[in-house]
């Protein structure tokens, strides 16, 4: 038992050291917990062969993680990636094992060998890709999305992959592979053709019938013990029994567990179960990156480094350049083309599995294995420096050439009224303006914004509204009004500054940030500030009353008085922050009079409220009953 802990505090301690670190730098958590399984395996020698065993029960993280993506679609959204799922998934197997399988045949290997390695490196990394993608806030990009689709498709193509497998066996190496580790419970071990089938099939069908009738039966009758930790055994039980159930019937476990997620997708336990799983997943997926550095056997590295290091690059450069291809194939273009193709430029944990079920199946030979089971890892440990070589060179790039290399518009229109930046704010405002037949023109720099406003005939062009010359083409010397609804804070300050000393009587009204930022637009000149989340969350403050028992007019009343209390209060705010220097945190000054103005407000909220205070917002009395 006490060999049992040190190892756990081995594995967690490297953890908790490398990967704070390695997010410090900007490496992302996945290369931080590969570099501690190195640390801690190969150099310094604290974990050795337990670590393969450790591996295959940390595996158990990526099912995790599929159930969890799973629940994030639903099978409408299943259906509509179909094109992505089939087409580009199926492409990419298809082409990379042809490749593989010929490149493996060139070095001398025999067919059926060849075949198997060509399998195996058509298969990318799941745990990593998705991880990554999700860490950086990249999965909902086209780019995201369609590296999800063939994630996907892989996953179901690991089922196809084992039953052939056992079919390429040769005759001279019989004896000479490893017995069946995996040896294990199998409903369809020996069944014929048609009756694997069919038991596959029940198998699908039981966990798609439970998933909607069952479950939530199970999970209401869970709920009424009130104990929480009973509901997260149900929901670990739940993962474990789908993947014990695809195992025994032959089929991917981290596959049905998505299929069990999809099903779940519009449960009323949904976010209840997330929540639960959620750090069993994360846990389990540092510990098998942690696995994937430990297991790397420095012996063979060192004896055949020159090989291991040559495939790595070829697996990396052919995969890439059939991903780059497919991703022009199906217009995934720019940034999010070259997303897609680093992201799956490697080769994956399956392909551990492949690689071993290989050798048991005498498909492989175990020196082989040995060099091949490095080339994965390698793969798979140069795949954060990728996503750190798309965020650093390849992104920047695309923004420069979006932005920069893009001429601007011709502007053909001049307008009384000159809109910069029509995005999810600025959008509303030329709508509004349309509305009530006040000429307008719209500029912007994301090409897909000024796509939009064309296709509701609101004049729009692209361009930098910053740049002087274009806002005198737009006509800022005659104009009347100037709305500076830009997603940037500097670029908004800069262009206020810019029209209040040349064309001052222009009239500006500017989109703020925060409290901070709207005092920043004021000194540099703007006639009228607006913060954009103030409005939408006071307006929701105000339902929030309501939904409490507040009478609604009651809630309007102290809306309105909320505003009145912040405009009487704003100037002094602004002239104590103007005092200063470094923002609104550093005054003491500033600390006080906003004490002062909180006290102001939690008077106005228990005035009684004799008169009107606007004309427009009628006047609720509560009942003298209601009072307190």
């Amino acid at each position: 038992m006490t060999g049992y802990f040190i190892q756990a505090f081995i594995y967690l301690v490297a953890a908790v050291i490398a990967v704070p670190l390695a997010k410090r730098f900007g490496l992302g958590s996945v290369l931080g917990y590969l570099v501690a399984g190195v640390v801690i395996g190969p150099i310094l020698g604290l974990v050795g062969q337990e670590t393969t065993t450790i591996q295959h029960f940390a595996e158990f993280g990526v099912v995790m993680m599929l159930f969890l993506v799973g629940m994030e679609l639903d099978p409408k959204g299943l259906w509509a990636m179909r094109v992505r799922l089939f087409g580009l998934g199926g492409l990419q197997v298809a082409l990379t094992t042809t490749a593989g399988t010929i490149i493996a045949w060139w070095l001398g290997l025999v067919w059926q060998t060849a075949l198997a390695v060509g399998l195996i490196f058509a298969l990318s990394s799941t745990a990593i890709v998705l991880q990554t993608l999700n860490e950086k806030g990249l999965a909902k990009t086209e780019g995201g999305r369609s590296a999800f689709s063939v994630l996907l498709f892989q996953d179901m193509a690991v089922i196809p992959m084992l039953a052939l497998i056992p079919l390429l066996a040769l005759p001279e190496l019989m004896g000479t592979g490893g017995s069946d580790g995996h040896a294990s419970l199998s409903l369809v071990a020996h069944l014929p053709g048609w009756a694997h089938a069919l038991v596959v099939v029940a198998a699908i069908a039981s966990v798609i019938a439970a998933g909607y009738y069952l479950v939530p039966l199970l999970f209401r009758y869970v709920i009424g013990s009130g104990l929480r930790e009973v509901f997260t055994a149900t929901a670990l039980m739940l993962v474990i029994g789908i993947a014990a159930l695809m195992s025994v019937v032959n089929l991917s476990p981290a596959l049905g567990a998505f299929l069990a997620g999809v099903v779940l997708a519009n449960s009323e336990f949904k976010h209840e179960l997330e929540a639960n799983i959620e750090p069993f997943k994360g846990l389990l997926l540092g510990l098998f990156f942690i696995t994937v550095g430990a297991g790397i056997n420095f012996s063979v590295l060192a004896a055949e480094w020159g090989t291991v290091l040559s495939l790595g690059v070829a697996v990396i450069v052919v995969k890439g350049l059939i991903l780059l291809g497919l991703a022009l194939l199906f217009r995934v273009h720019g940034s999010n083309g070259w997303l897609f193709t680093l992201s799956l430029a490697q080769a994956g944990e399956f392909g551990f599995v492949l690689l071993t079920y290989s050798v048991q199946n005498n498909v492989i030979s175990t020196d082989i294995s040995q060099v091949l089971s490095l080339v994965v890892a390698l793969s798979m440990f140069v795949t954060p420096l990728l996503f750190i070589a798309y965020d650093r060179l390849v992104l920047p790039r695309y923004l420069t050439v979006k932005n920069d290399d893009r001429e601007a518009d011709t502007i053909e229109e001049q307008a009384p009224v000159i809109v910069a930046g029509v995005g999810r704010f600025g959008q509303i405002i030329c709508r509004l303006l349309r509305a009530n037949n006040i000429p307008i023109v719209a500029l912007d720099l994301e090409i897909e914004q000024i796509e939009n406003l064309r296709k509701i005939r609101i004049k729009s062009y692209f361009g930098d509204a910053s740049r002087s010359d274009l806002l005198e083409t737009a006509g800022i010397e005659y104009a009347r009004l100037l709305v500076i609804a830009l997603d940037d804070r500097d670029r908004a300050l800069q262009m206020v500054r810019h029209v209040k000393r040349a064309y001052p009587h222009v009239w500006v009204l500017a989109r703020a940030f925060d409290r901070g930022h709207s005092y920043q637009l004021r000194e540099a000149g703007a006639d009228d500030v607006v913060s954009e989340t103030y409005h939408s969350a006071l307006e929701l403050g105000g339902h929030a009353l309501t939904a409490v028992g507040v009478h609604p007019m009651r809630a309007k009343q102290m809306t309105w008085a909320f505003v009145q209390n912040e405009e009487a209060h704003e100037d002094e705010l602004f002239a104590a922050w103007k005092e200063i220097e470094g923002g609104i945190s550093f005054s003491p000054r500033y600390g006080e009079l906003f004490m002062k103005l909180e006290e102001s407000l939690n008077s106005a909220m228990h005035q009684d409220w004799p008169e009107p205070q606007r004309e427009d917002v009628p006047i609720w009395t509560p009942p003298e009953a209601d009072k307190q």
